[in-house]
C-alpha cells in the first residue's frame, strides 16, 4: 500500500481536557497512569504478570507469563488455572452479594433487578441443567437469544463448567445460524421462543428449527427460554423448555478449573472471502483485559450504573456486558429492544429512570438519535451521567460534539475506543481522568499495548498525518488465539506481512502531531483516486460536517480514468428528495467536500436515501454498498438488515 501525505483541512484541533470534577474522583490519575506506561515499556511481560496476579483469582498460580516459541500462536499464563465464572460471581459474594448486578428492562417495559447472589444461584442452576443434558468441558454450545438476562446466565453457566460458548446474534438468519452450528459442531443450542425488538416479536425458535432442518447433525438438545409466549413447535426428544431443564437442579455448582489458555468462547466475524471466521479467545488473557479496560477506560467504581448498549451477539456485548462489568463488581443495565421504541427518547428515558452514570454506544446510534434533534434528550434528566463512550467504528467530529454537548452537557468525558473482535478488549482509547480528547480520535494506545502506524516495509511512520497500516507489535493477553479449525487462515489473515512479526489490524490509520491515532477506515476501504489515497472516513466526516447531512457512507466505484471514483450515500436531516435526486444539493455537497479536503475527494455520485443499510446491531453493511455502487447483483444475505426495503432507494429504484 503506497503511502501519501493526507492533505486535509479536517485535521481536528479542538481539545477537551477532563473536567476538574471528574479528575477529583477518578481512580486512575496522571501519576498512576505514567507509572503504568513506565512499567510496561521497561518490562512488557513483567507488567502483565504483575497485573494478572492482582486482578485474577487463580486456582493454580502461573509461573510463565507468555509462551512465544510457536508465534503467532501465543499462550498467556498457560500453566495457571482459574475459572471465569468464579472470577465474575463467586468472589463478589462476600462484599457484593446483595448488590444489584443486573437491571434488566424489556422493550415492553418490564423491569427486574438481579443481585450478585441471585445471579450466582441462577448461573449454578442452569450450569447443572446443562450438565444434566450431557454438556461437558470443551463441548460447544450455541447461544441464540434475545438481549435478556438469561443470555448472560447461559454464557456464565458455560464458562462455569468449561463448555465453549458461541453466541449468535438474534437477528441472524437461519442460514447464518446453521453455518455457525456446523462449524463449531455444537452439541446444544440455547434459544428462546422469541424476543421483543422494534415493537415486534423476533421468532427465534422458529429460525432455530429452520437452521436445524438443514443439517446440524451434531445438535442433541435445544433448550428454549419462554420469553414472549408466542407459538412454537417442540420436537420430542430434542427440545426442552428452560424451566423444565432447570427443574430439580441444585443451586450449588462448583466451578471447573480451566487452563489459562483453554478456549472460553468462539465468536464469528465476517471474512473477506465471505465465510465467517470463528475467532477463538482464551480464558485468562481475555478476562484480564476485560478487567483492566473496565478500570482504565471506564473508571468503573462501586457506585456506578454502567450501560453498554451492545447485544451479547457481538464482542462488545461479551467484554462489556457478560464479563467485564461482573468481574469488576459493577451494576449494569441490560435492555432488550431498540432505541426508538416507543420513541427516540428510549435510551435517555432508561438512563434517567435507572440513574445510568456510564453510557457506551455506537456512532451509528448517536447519529440516528442526533437526527431527531436536541429537544427530546433535553427533556430527560441526564445529570447522573459522568462518562460517555463510543464503539464500533470511528465517530465523526460532528456526532462527537453533539454527544458531548447535548447528552454529556459538556461535562462528561468521551472515551472513543478502538478495538476489534480479534483484540478482545480496548487497545487504543482515552484514559478519561488524564487524556485531553479530540473529536474523532481514539487518542493513544493503553499501557502494555504496542500499536503503531507503519509503511509497506513495516517501518514506523514518524511524520505527522501520513497514513499507513495499523499494527500491534507485541502480543497482549486478550488477543485472538486462532481461527477455530483453521490455523493457516489465522496466520494468513492477521500475520501476512512484515515477516509475520506484527498483528495486522486491517485498518489504515495516521498519527497527528500530538501522537494521537486517527482511524481512516479498513485497508480495503482506502480509495485510490488518480493515484491519491483517500480514507473513506475522511470523506464521510466532511459530508456529515455539512449542516444538511445526518449520515453518510462512502465507497469506491471502478473508473476507467481515475482507477476509482468516489460514490457517496447520504441521509439528509430533512426529507429525502423526490426520486432520490437533488442536483442543487449534490453540487453544494461536492463543493463542500472540495473545500474541506480538496477537489480530488469530491464525490462523483451522490445517492440519497432515508437510511443506510444497517444490521439490527447498527453496523453499516459496506460490502452491500460497494456492490450497489458497482451495479452488481446482490447475492449476499440481506435478512439481517434492519430495513430491507431501503435497498430499492439505494439502487435508485424508489
Amino acid at each position: 500500500m503506497a503511502q501519501e501525505n493526507i492533505e486535509s483541512t479536517l485535521l481536528e484541533n479542538r481539545r477537551f481536557p477532563p473536567s476538574e470534577s471528574f479528575v477529583r474522583r477518578c481512580a486512575l490519575q496522571e501519576d498512576k497512569l505514567a507509572s503504568l506506561y513506565e512499567k510496561a515499556n521497561a518490562d512488557h511481560e513483567g507488567f502483565w504478570a504483575e497485573i494478572a496476579k492482582q486482578e485474577i483469582d487463580w486456582f493454580k498460580p502461573f509461573t510463565q507469563t507468555v509462551e512465544s516459541s510457536n508465534a503467532p500462536f501465543f499462550r498467556w499464563f498457560a500453566d495457571g488455572e482459574l475459572n471465569v465464572s468464579y472470577n465474575c460471581l463467586d468472589r463478589q459474594l462476600a462484599e457484593n452479594g446483595d448488590k444489584t448486578a443486573i437491571i434488566f428492562e424489556g422493550e415492553p417495559g418490564d423491569v427486574s433487578h438481579i443481585s450478585y447472589k441471585e445471579l450466582h444461584q441462577k448461573v449454578c442452576i442452569f450450569a447443572n441443567a446443562l450438565k444434566a443434558q450431557g454438556v461437558n468441558k470443551s463441548d460447544r454450545v450455541i447461544i441464540y437469544m434475545p438481549m435478556i438476562s438469561e443470555a448472560v446466565v447461559a454464557m456464565q453457566a458455560c464458562a462455569r463448567i468449561g463448555a465453549i460458548h458461541s453466541v449468535v446474534f438474534g437477528g441472524f438468519s437461519s442460514e447464518a445460524l446453521k453455518d455457525r452450528i456446523e462449524d463449531t459442531a455444537a452439541k446444544v443450542v440455547i434459544t428462546a421462543d422469541g424476543g421483543h425488538r422494534g415493537g415486534k416479536i423476533v421468532e427465534l425458535k422458529n429460525t432455530t428449527d429452520q437452521a436445524l432442518s438443514k443439517g446440524c447433525e451434531s445438535v442433541e438438545t435445544v433448550i428454549v427460554f419462554k420469553r414472549c409466549s408466542n407459538d412454537v413447535s417442540m420436537q420430542q426428544g430434542r427440545d426442552i423448555w428452560w424451566h423444565d431443564a432447570e427443574d430439580g437442579q441444585s443451586d450449588n455448582c462448583p466451578p471447573v478449573p480451566m487452563n489459562a489458555a483453554d478456549p472460553l468462547f468462539l465468536l464469528y466475524t465476517s471474512g473477506s472471502t465471505g465465510k465467517p471466521k470463528g475467532i477463538q479467545h482464551s480464558t485468562a488473557g481475555y478476562l484480564l483485559n476485560a478487567i483492566t479496560t473496565m478500570r482504565w477506560v471506564f473508571d468503573i467504581q462501586s457506585s456506578d450504573v454502567f450501560w453498554c448498549t451492545a447485544d451479547v451477539g457481538w464482542i462488545t456485548g461479551h467484554t462489556y456486558v457478560a464479563y467485564g462489568p461482573l468481574a469488576t463488581g459493577a451494576t449494569m443495565i441490560i435492555y432488550e429492544g431498540v432505541p426508538t421504541v416507543p420513541d427516540a427518547g428510549r435510551f435517555w428515558d432508561v438512563c434517567a429512570r435507572h440513574g445510568v452514570t456510564i453510557f457506551y454506544t455506537a456512532p451509528t446510534a448517536i447519529r440516528a438519535l442526533m437526527k431527531v434533534g436536541d429537544e427530546l434528550p433535553k427533556s430527560y434528566d441526564l445529570s447522573k451521567l459522568r462518562l460517555l463512550g463510543t464503539v464500533g467504528e470511528p465517530i465523526n467530529p460532528e456526532a462527537w460534539m453533539w454527544y458531548y454537548e447535548v447528552i454529556g452537557q459538556s461535562r462528561c468525558p468521551i472515551v472513543d475506543t478502538w478495538w476489534q473482535t480479534e483484540t478482545g478488549a480496548h487497545m487504543i482509547a482515552p484514559v478519561p481522568g488524564v487524556t485531553v480528547t479530540k473529536p474523532g480520535s481514539c487518542t493513544r494506545p493503553l499501557p502494555g499495548i504496542d500499536a503503531a502506524v507503519v509503511n509497506d516495509d513495516g517501518e514506523e511512520i514518524t511524520q505527522a498525518n501520513q497514513g499507513g497500516f495499523l499494527v500491534v507489535r507485541k502480543p497482549w493477553p486478550s488477543m485472538i488465539q486462532t481461527i477455530w479449525g483453521d490455523d493457516q487462515r489465522y496466520k494468513d489473515t492477521y500475520w501476512p506481512y512484515f515477516d509475520g512479526k506484527y498483528y495486522l489490524a486491517g485498518d489504515s490509520a495516521r498519527r497527528d502531531e500530538d501522537g494521537y491515532f486517527w482511524i481512516m477506515g479498513r485497508i480495503d476501504d482506502v480509495l485510490n483516486v488518480s493515484g491519491h489515497r483517500l480514507g473513506t472516513m475522511e470523506i464521510e466526516s466532511a459530508l456529515v460536517a455539512h449542516k444538511a447531512v445526518a449520515e453518510a457512507a462512502v465507497v469506491g466505484k471502478p473508473h476507467d480514468v481515475k482507477g476509482e471514483s468516489v460514490f457517496a450515500y447520504v441521509v439528509l436531516k430533512g426529507d429525502r428528495p423526490e426520486g432520490g435526486v437533488d442536483e442543487q444539493m449534490t453540487n453544494e455537497l461536492r463543493a463542500w467536500v472540495s473545500d474541506q479536503i480538496g477537489p480530488i475527494a469530491k464525490p462523483d455520485e451522490i445517492r440519497y436515501s432515508d437510511n443506510l443499510p444497517k444490521t439490527r446491531s447498527g453496523k453499516i453493511m459496506r460490502r452491500l454498498l460497494r456492490a450497489i455502487a458497482k451495479g452488481e447483483e446482490i447475492t449476499q444475505d440481506t435478512s439481517t438488515l434492519e430495513n430491507e426495503s431501503i435497498l430499492l432507494q439505494l439502487q435508485g429504484k424508489a
